[in-house]
This record gives structure tokens, C-alpha cells and sequence, in this order.
């Protein structure tokens, strides 16, 4: 019998990049991580858009599929049905796993990365957007800790690729100036996950091997690498975003 050929996740220190890195842990399945430079422009390289026409992260690489597969809730969907884990058969139960999956993509993740987006820029420069997404994001992490103040997971009764995907974000709540005190049952849903093994392994591995290079791309990124990394053209205008230097 021949040897299973690892998945290639391509990625970044990211939530998004995290949600796929603990489905491959949770499943026991070989990976390579491999690492792609966004501050230097490498998702707009024509072999990195064969892959992603979108030019973003993450995106898998299995042989099981023949094809790559990119956007987090697609690739922990197809893992999920692929290997019978973390999402029930048809039911009820796996149509609430999908709609609280849903969330986290459309709302939860969007929210919480604009977030973090303007509170990177210099203070006063855009406070109602800062304002906005303050408020959502709260309004979200409100939403988390009301969902598992009278269940253990955020959906169905057993731990779902919907606490997968939610988790990482999840974990930005100090990043964004809030104590974890204010929301206990997100705090004890958080940790029933963080303690997981192949949850560790993942967070482990990603920080090992994605921090340092992530780490010299950052650091290293000229003001044209900045704007080009977060879509600013001559018809927007100009931002500071030398802070996110600070971040590595």
C-alpha cells in the first residue's frame, strides 16, 4: 500500500490559515505548510493565482481532491465529508453546523479583520469605520458567548468544523482591547478547545514554522508593498500603515 501524500496547505499566520491547520490536526492527515510572502506580492504571482484566482490564503493542495481548493469554510466542508468528521450526516443537526459555520465566514471573520484593519491605522484618522467595527465586533463576541452560555459547542452537541472555524477569531478578542472576563462562557468554551492536542500541534506548528519568515516580509515592506497588501490604488487616499510593522 503506498504512503498517503501529505496536503499542501498554503498560508500565513492567520485565523483562516489556523481554522485549517487544526482540521488537518483533528484528522491526523500529513501536511506541509508552506509559506506565502503577501507583503512581498507573492499572491498576485501568476502561480499563486492558479491556484487562488482571488490571490488569498489559505488554500489546500490535496491529492484526494486533483484539484487546489481555496476559502477556509469551503476546504474545512470538503474535509470534513471527505474523511466522515466534525459534520453529522444529513440532518438537522448538520444544517445548523452549516449555518453557524455561515456565520463565522460572512459575518464573525469579516467583521472582527476589519477591525483589526483600521485600528492599525494612525488614531483619529478614521473614526467612524473604527467606531462601526468597534461596535460589530463586540456585538459578535456577544453573540459567541450568548450561544454557549447553555451548550458546550457552538452548534449541534458535539465539537463541529463551526467551532473549528470560529475559534481562531475568537482568540482576537484581547488583540482587540477586551478581557475575556467580560464574556465567561466564551472563556470556557475557548478553553475546552485551546486544550485540545491537535489544536495545540496546530497553533504549534504554525507559529514554528510561519512566524519567522512572516516575521521579515513584515518588517521589511516598503510603503508600496503596504498599500499594494492592502489594496490602496492612486483612487485611494493615501494611509499610514507603518504600525503594522509593529505587529511581528
Amino acid at each position: 500500500m503506498s504512503e498517503q501524500k501529505p496536503i499542501i496547505l498554503h498560508g500565513v499566520m492567520s485565523p483562516n490559515v489556523v481554522k485549517v491547520a487544526i482540521m488537518l490536526e483533528e484528522l491526523e492527515l500529513p501536511y506541509v505548510l508552506k509559506h506565502v510572502a503577501l507583503f512581498k506580492g507573492e499572491q498576485f504571482t501568476p502561480e499563486f493565482l492558479a491556484l487562488n484566482p482571488v490571490g488569498k490564503v489559505p488554500v489546500i493542495e490535496d491529492p484526494a481532491l486533483g484539484r487546489p481548493l481555496a476559502e477556509s469554510g469551503a476546504i474545512l466542508i470538503w474535509l470534513a465529508e471527505q474523511h466522515g468528521k466534525f459534520l453529522p450526516a444529513r440532518s438537522a443537526d448538520r444544517y445548523e453546523v452549516l449555518q453557524w459555520l455561515m456565520v463565522q465566514m460572512a459575518g464573525i471573520g469579516p467583521m472582527l479583520g476589519q477591525y483589526t484593519h483600521f485600528r492599525l491605522l494612525p488614531e483619529g484618522s478614521e473614526p467612524y469605520a473604527l467606531g462601526r467595527y468597534a461596535v460589530m465586533a463586540k456585538r459578535f463576541y456577544q453573540l459567541i458567548d450568548d450561544r454557549v452560555a447553555d451548550r458546550e459547542w457552538i452548534a449541534s452537541d458535539a465539537y463541529s468544523i463551526a467551532d473549528i472555524a470560529t475559534f481562531p477569531w475568537a482568540e482576537y478578542l484581547e488583540r482587540h482591547g477586551l478581557s475575556i472576563d467580560s464574556y465567561p462562557a466564551m472563556r470556557r468554551w475557548r478553553e475546552a478547545i485551546a486544550y485540545r492536542p491537535a489544536v495545540r500541534r496546530a497553533k504549534a506548528r504554525i507559529v514554528e514554522e510561519f512566524a519567522a519568515p512572516s516575521a521579515t516580509t513584515m518588517t521589511a515592506a516598503t510603503t508600496s508593498d503596504l498599500d499594494r497588501f492592502f489594496g490602496r490604488t492612486d483612487e485611494v487616499p493615501v494611509q499610514d500603515f507603518t504600525s503594522v510593522k509593529r505587529m511581528s
